[in-house]
């Protein structure tokens, strides 16, 4: 089964930029489509961004769309979301996961989950 392992989040000052990575191990990204989540504390997970692997379309949450970006490069088998103009309430831990529902943005209909990498935004 494949694993999913994010890295490069961090600490960064609002109106910053950083990018995070999702690196597939043990397989190559399968499903219909992959996705990015985040939960900030006391918060459920919620949507951010999703790449459907067959036409490479994108979508986006309300809150993020012309921010961040999603992209994937096949060669090294890993996802990626961009973030630029971080604000402050884009502080959360983000997840990569996949899901084989068209369409679905719910958590549940996702699976694979990484364990996470934690951004923070300081005003």
């Amino acid at each position: 089964q494949v694993q999913l392992v994010e890295s490069g989040g961090g600490l960064v000052q609002a109106g910053g930029s950083l990018r995070l990575s999702c690196a597939a191990s043990g397989g190559t990204f399968s499903s219909y489509a992959m996705g990015w989540f985040r939960q900030a504390p006391g918060k459920e997970r919620e949507f951010v961004a999703a790449l459907l692997r067959s036409r490479g379309s994108t979508h986006y949450a309300d809150s993020v769309r012309g921010r961040f970006t999603i992209s994937r490069d096949n060669a090294k088998n890993t996802v990626y979301l961009q973030m630029t103009s971080l604000k402050t309430e884009d502080t959360a831990d983000y997840y990569c996961a996949e899901t084989d529902i068209a369409g679905s943005y719910y958590p549940a209909d996702y699976h694979s989950w990484g364990q996470g990498t934690q951004v923070t935004v300081s005003s």
